[in-house]
């Protein structure tokens, strides 16, 4: 009967062990609450079809899947549980045989409820209201959730999910499971690559960048040396050999930032991570180096744009996480930052006169920059060092321009517009490739 296979999908949710985090998922919640409203023979025809649609738009307001079956895969995938925090640390035969034993029967209990089907919950309702008649129709036309197949978009899943689909039995992905945290990490350190730390309702955390930056090092022209030095030590962090915190300075539009982006894209196979830090914010390093001091990931803890006035707190809170206070900064964790200005701090005359030992004030300031073990200087391009790298992006892209106009419209744009840096190049190469499309119409 119907109504047996609902109430057994019903008591799987109940059993879970390992993954009963997962029935905090919203999703998974209305899908939870949708089961327990029907199977206890509630009449209220109204109720049942907000539950139903409850369930349904969470489902498909999720963004990350299309099937229910698939979201279930996905919620196994990046949870965080004993589970896969040891699979990610440990090799499979080393993890407890009692938590493999209670994953196998997790995994068993979410493939019954990954597989029940619109028409199952459907055909329920109908089989145990058998005196309605008009609203028979009304159940009809509910929503189902059977749509087209997954389209996969993270990398590195696609074998796992075809591992799920053509298993009889989800127990038998146990390993696979494991091998999957093994390589990417778990929770949102498995689903993100890049994070952003914001402070809501005066509570910290951590927020995964959906579509990070997708800049690679190779779209990067010009500035070899100074990337070669960021490169060397991102390296040797990532190969447990003593590393640096870096300090990237230089003008505007020169690429640090894009620098930064690039390594992650380059390495995140190889566990990097990182997490942009707002400098109004630099004084809740601690709670972030709680959360991943622990994790088997590399992270760059990246603070953009880096410069003081008046904040006392920021500069303060920076100078400690350099030094190193209570709260030192783990082997996991390297600190870049971006600034336009050399020293860091905005020194001003009152600066001079409002202390009576004010020359080592302003030194202390001055000497921030200092505590960073690598500075790595970006100066403005020469006109010869634009042009070559409007030349590298021309290139890169496949454009074919007559190489005099292309040098004599390159320097027309940046007399026009910002003057010479990458970001200009990279604005003016933009624009000419817009023109050419337009051309080739």
């Amino acid at each position: 009967m119907v109504k047996n296979k609902i109430t057994d999908i019903k008591f799987a949710l109940d059993s879970l062990s390992v993954y009963r985090g997962l029935l905090k998922d919203n999703v998974i919640n209305k899908f939870n609450l949708l089961l327990e409203y029907i199977i206890n023979d509630n009449r209220d025809l109204s109720s049942i079809i907000n539950k139903y649609n409850d369930f349904y738009y969470s489902l498909v307001s999720s963004n990350s899947t299309n099937t229910f079956k698939s979201y279930v895969i996905n919620c196994i995938l990046f949870d965080d549980n004993v589970f896969s925090r040891s699979a990610e640390i440990k090799n499979f035969n080393e993890i407890d045989d009692c938590i493999k034993k209670a994953v196998d029967h997790d995994l068993l209990c979410l493939q019954k409820v990954a597989l029940l089907s619109a028409g199952d919950i459907k055909d329920h309702l109908e089989e145990t209201n058998p005196h309605w008649s008009f609203e028979t129709d009304i159940i009809a036309s509910l929503p189902t959730w059977d749509f087209k197949d997954y389209e996969i978009n993270y990398s590195g899943i696609y074998d796992i999910f075809e591992n799920f689909n053509r298993s009889e039995y989800w127990s038998l992905c146990t390993k696979d499971v494991a091998d999957f945290y093994k390589l990417n990490g778990t929770g949102i350190f498995a689903k993100y690559k890049g994070f952003i730390w914001e402070r809501q309702d005066g509570f910290g955390n951590l927020k995964g960048i959906a579509s990070p930056d997708p800049i690679r090092i190779a779209d990067l022209i010009g500035y070899n040396s100074e990337r070669e030095i960021i490169i060397k030590n991102t390296l040797n962090f990532l190969n447990g050999y003593p590393s640096n915190n870096i300090l990237l300075y230089g003008e505007r539009g020169t690429g640090k930032s894009s620098t930064v982006k690039a390594i992650l894209n380059e390495y995140y196979d190889r566990g990097l991570r990182i997490i942009e830090l707002p400098i109004m914010l630099l004084p809740d390093f601690p709670q972030i180096i709680k959360i991943i001091k622990d994790r088997p990931q590399k992270f760059i803890v990246f603070i953009d744009d880096l410069a003081f006035g008046d904040n006392e707190e920021s500069y303060t809170a920076l100078k400690a996480i350099l030094e190193g206070g209570l709260e030192s900064r783990p082997k996991n964790t390297v600190i870049y930052a971006t600034s336009n200005r050399r020293h860091l701090i905005k020194e001003r005359f009152s600066d001079r006169q409002d202390e009576v030992h004010a020359s080592d004030t302003i030194q202390e300031k001055l000497s921030l920059s200092d505590r960073f073990g690598i500075t790595v200087t970006y100066l403005s391009p020469d006109r010869n060092k634009y042009i070559e790298i409007v030349e590298g992006l021309v290139k890169n892209r496949g454009l074919i321009i007559d190489k005099e106009h292309l040098k004599k419209e390159a320097q027309l744009w940046e007399m026009r517009y910002n003057g010479r840096s990458p970001r200009t190049a990279k604005q003016f190469v933009d624009w000419l490739e817009g023109q050419l499309s337009e051309i080739d119409k």
